[in-house]
Formats: structure tokens, sequence, C-alpha cells
């Protein structure tokens, strides 16, 4: 059965017409203005420098089966278990109370969907959304429950210790115990994941650690529909990354698909979705990162970001790149 699975996907690569070499990919970090004409399926697109092997490992999950929600379910469980990572899984910087807590979500194209927020001691909180998604009538669970409903579905409990870096980060972070989070560093850093199947079909996945030393109990925008991940096989998927309030209030992610429903393309939609967000946080934007990431239905893509410094990482059949997105200011 297997060996079926992979031939029709070798035939259906074969045969598409966004086949391109190895050597038309774009080059690292070139501008991502170039890609609003260009159109790949299937496609892979996530946010960060840790994206890249995420990537690598979704790609592969999705040649291997062609399932593309177990592949951006298995290609972001890469970066919950990158040690290297304060910003992503329980190694992350943890709260203020010196607790990790994670939130993470995932979503397909036909609305299905599922989510977990300030869960506890779980390695992989996006396979525990996926079970929130596959065996309740729920959407979201939270905290406790979202633990309890871990133990239940077999999910092993992990010792609450901080990862030696963590560890370290937090002790100096207490000496003040301030809380002012600074853009482009390991501190809102989800990892936020987009695909597009060759058959047409979306898929997206979103996980973090959270801000780091936030208020116990805080939840940002990567466990919420529609702020960090929207996907919508009639029109495309979207994702964020950075400060999640501000993605929140502008709830980023639908917001760009909507654009895209509208007509714009995903380019367009990522810009308007920060112009929409430095104007509702127009006195703190100096302090505000905040990226957004989409595809639509056809293989077009967009990125932009409201500062300088968001990457993304981009897979498709012509090979991998990390790309810079344009951005504000």
């Amino acid at each position: 059965m297997m060996s079926n699975r992979r031939s029709f996907l070798k035939k259906a690569l074969a045969s598409s017409s966004f086949l391109l070499p190895a050597g038309m990919m774009p080059a690292f970090g070139q501008s991502q203005y170039r890609n609003t004409n260009e159109k790949f399926k299937p496609l892979i697109l996530s946010t960060w420098d840790h994206g890249m092997p995420a990537n690598d490992k979704a790609w592969e999950v999705l040649m291997e089966t062609g399932d593309l929600v177990s592949a951006v379910e298995e290609g972001v469980m890469v970066t919950e278990l990158d040690m290297d990572n304060l910003s992503v899984g329980l190694q992350g910087l943890p709260d203020r109370e010196g607790i990790p807590t994670l939130d993470a979500s995932i979503m397909k194209g036909d609305g299905s969907c599922g989510s977990v927020a300030f869960v506890r001691q779980v390695r992989h909180p996006i396979s525990l959304a996926r079970k929130v998604m596959e065996e309740t009538p729920h959407v979201m669970l939270a905290g406790e429950g979202a633990r309890q409903f871990a133990i239940a579905q077999g999910f092993p409990m992990e010792e609450e210790v901080l990862s030696p870096k963590a560890e370290e980060a937090y002790q100096k972070w207490k000496v003040e115990s301030k809380y002012k989070p600074i853009i482009n560093i390991e501190n809102h850093d989800t990892i936020g994941m987009i695909a597009l199947g060759a058959d047409g079909k979306l898929a997206g996945s979103c996980t973090t650690s959270g801000l780091a030393f936030k208020m116990h109990g805080r939840v940002g925008d990567s466990p919420i529909i529609g702020a960090g991940l929207y996907v919508d096989d009639e029109v495309g998927a979207a994702t964020a990354t950075g400060l999640g309030e501000s993605i929140i209030r502008i709830c980023g992610s639908f917001l760009i698909v909507e654009l895209m429903r509208q007509g714009r393309t995903p380019q367009e939609a990522c810009e308007e979705a920060v112009r929409r967000l430095v104007a509702k946080n127009e006195k703190d934007i100096k302090d505000i990162q905040a990226g957004f990431l989409a595809i639509n239905k056809d293989g077009e893509y967009g990125a932009y970001a409201v500062q300088k410094g968001f990457t993304y990482a981009m897979h498709h059949t012509g090979g991998n790149a990390l790309l810079n997105a344009g951005y504000k200011f």
C-alpha cells in the first residue's frame, strides 16, 4: 500500500506544472517580493531560521505518506525538541514563576481544528492539539484540563525542570524581574507552518512556549484559531509570529485569509495585515515585532513583518531556502 502511495506521489509531482529544477530555487536571503508571481505545489512555509529543519521533516513526511496534517505536525515537533531553541517546547524560557507553559494549534482546510493553551509537562503540545481536533467535540483545551486530557490520551508527563539555558536566563532575569520584550530575540519566536499539497488541500500548525517571563496564565496568539493560524481550502492559509497580543487584536491570520478571499495576493494580504497591526499599536510599535506568512490555493505565497529581521523557510519540489521577509520599519 505504501509503495503505491509513493508511486502516486512521484507521478503527481513529475506531471506538476510547478516542478522546478534546483537551480531555479531563490538564493538565501533573497527578498520575497519576486515571489508574488511564483506558484508551487506542494509548498511548505514556516517561520524563522528554525523553520529549515522543521520544513525538511515535514517534506519528508509528505513525500512518504501524502498526509499533509501529519507533515505539519511532525515538522514542528522537530522544533519542540530542539534544546537550542528557547521559544518553543518545554526547554523554552519560562513564565515569571519559573514554569514553562506551552500553546499550540493545528488546522485543516476543511475547518477542522484543535488547540491547547497554558499546558504544562507535555513534550509535544502540537500532537495534543491534534488529539483535541480528532478525539473531542471541542476546539480548545486549556491548563489543567488540557494536562488531564493528555494523561488520558497516554502522553507521558515530563518532569517540570528548566533546561540549562532556560535556567540560566531565568536566574539572570530574576535579578531585576523586569518585563520588557525585545524584538527579534528568542522571546516570542513561535514556529508557525503552513502547507499546500499537490492536490490543493491545505493544513497548518503553530507551537510556542510563549513570551519569556510572562504572567503565569498568559496565552498568546498561537493557540487561537484565526489569530496565530487559519486555514481554508477554498482560499489559502496564514500563520503569524511575534508579539501575540498585537496579533490577537487584529485576528491576523483570519484577516489575511479573508483579504485573499477578496482577491489580494498573499503578499498584499500580509502587508495589509501589518498596516492594520501598526495602526492598532502605534504607541508601542517600536517595541513590537510581528510577522506573517501566507499561501493561497494556487500556490502563491507572501511574507511581511513589522520590523526588519523576520526570516522564513520555504520548501518545494525545487529545494529549500531561508529568506528574509519584507518589513515596514
